[in-house]
């Protein structure tokens, strides 16, 4: 469902980058597909250099369809940025895409927190995340993140994600399962 990212997949996801319901979210927007080769290309050296980590989401048919990142990390923690093409919304990619990325940065790369800045009136990603369990709100939790990405103006909510909270999460929902296995067999 994830890979490292890569120029061959560029054209397939300028195309679903540009649409309205789609632009207007993305972190770095690109206005020609040569300028989005240019910014994945820059994305590539970024991560070589651990200044963020990026993945292609990709469908069951290994199809490219969004990006999953983090960004800005500093002292074990990062933002979040995620975005899926519009024909693929509504499907579940997002969260399986959440899930398996939150493994590998908590689990592989040492991330301890992970945050998340959501416009207010963004009520798609708002939902999106109030579907996610091991998220929580998180703008009086960490009040100096949250000032610091409304500087001018409250813009965002903050909502964050700590290694000890989704490991829980993991441990809960596998022994959930084995339950549900056990009363069925």
């Amino acid at each position: 469902m994830l890979k490292k990212r890569d120029l061959h997949e560029v054209p397939t996801l300028f195309e679903l980058s540009y649409h309205p319901d789609v632009y207007p979210y993305i972190r770095h927007k690109a206005a020609t597909c040569d300028e989005f080769y240019f910014l994945t290309k820059h994305t590539m050296e970024a991560e070589n250099n651990g200044e963020i980590i990026s993945r292609t989401i990709l469908d069951e048919y290994e199809q490219p369809i969004g990006t999953i990142n983090l960004f800005d990390i500093h002292n074990r923690s990062g933002f979040l940025a995620t975005w899926i093409g519009k024909p693929y919304f509504g499907k579940g990619y997002n969260k399986i895409a959440k899930q398996e990325f939150l493994d590998e940065l908590f689990f592989t790369l040492d991330i301890e927190t992970v945050f998340m800045k959501v416009r207010k009136t963004n009520l798609r990603s708002l939902k999106a995340v109030s579907k996610l369990d091991y998220v929580a709100h998180a703008n009086e939790l960490y009040p100096e993140v949250y000032q610091a990405i409304n500087k001018n103006e409250e813009v965002y909510d903050l909502f964050a994600i700590t290694k000890e909270h989704y490991v829980t999460y993991v441990q809960f929902t596998q022994i959930a399962v084995q339950e549900t296995a056990e009363v069925v067999s």
